[in-house]
């Protein structure tokens, strides 16, 4: 992991991808999302006592699942897998784990992905799971940008695994006097049922908490 954080040529292609989505207005998905994300994945798949090898996959997959961005926003996940493998066969990674890597970050996204695999279901959830705040970059828009304003409302979230190990929690609290909880629905339903969905592939239930009311 830590060869593949310091290399020169992914913080670059990490950053401008970051740059061309601040560009068209989107939340931050710099470094501060993707070691979140990676740092996240690693540790579902720890938790539920699986190879540190594999952890360490998704800790790599994380780091780099936004990266296809700096093509188009549209198809980053398809594009993300194919740059993805190109930089891991240069840095001499073996083929199984290239494989498991590129097929995570191909798989993340909602629109089109599938847990395929326990990297890629820890993938989706620890990606998920990072709303916060301080996401939002220009506060002028959340008066007429669904997104910002539902990123914006939320005081604080945290995922965890209950002590059980049989479900994945998402908790946050929304500020309603910014954004309804209907709003958070509106635009985050499906990623909520992709959470779903890979939480099942990890023998995990998926449970949403907002408020202290259970959602889902």
């Amino acid at each position: 992991y830590h060869l593949v954080r310091n290399d020169p040529k992914i913080r670059t292609y990490i950053s401008r991808q970051d740059q061309s989505l601040m560009a068209l207005g989107y939340t931050e998905h710099s470094f501060s999302h993707v070691c979140r994300v990676a740092h996240s994945a690693r540790d579902i798949l720890l938790t539920l006592g699986h190879d540190p090898h594999d952890a360490e996959l998704a800790q790599i997959a994380g780091y780099m699942h936004d990266i296809g961005n700096i093509v188009n926003r549209q198809d980053h996940a398809h594009n993300g897998a194919t740059i993805a493998f190109t930089l891991l066969e240069q840095l001499g990674g073996e083929p199984e784990d290239i494989a498991t890597i590129i097929s995570a970050i191909g798989n993340h996204d909602e629109g089109s992905g599938f847990p395929v695999n326990n990297v890629s279901a820890a993938i989706i959830l620890a990606d998920k799971s990072d709303v916060r705040r301080s996401r939002v970059r220009v506060r002028d828009t959340i008066n007429f940008d669904i997104h910002d304003r539902v990123n914006y409302a939320v005081e604080n979230a945290i995922s965890y695994i209950s002590e059980d190990k049989t479900t994945f929690v998402l908790k946050m609290n929304i500020d309603i006097q910014i954004s309804p909880v209907m709003d958070y629905f509106e635009i985050f339903l499906q990623r909520m049922l992709f959470c779903r969905k890979a939480a099942k592939t990890l023998g995990l239930h998926f449970q949403l908490v907002i408020n202290d009311n259970i959602m889902l």
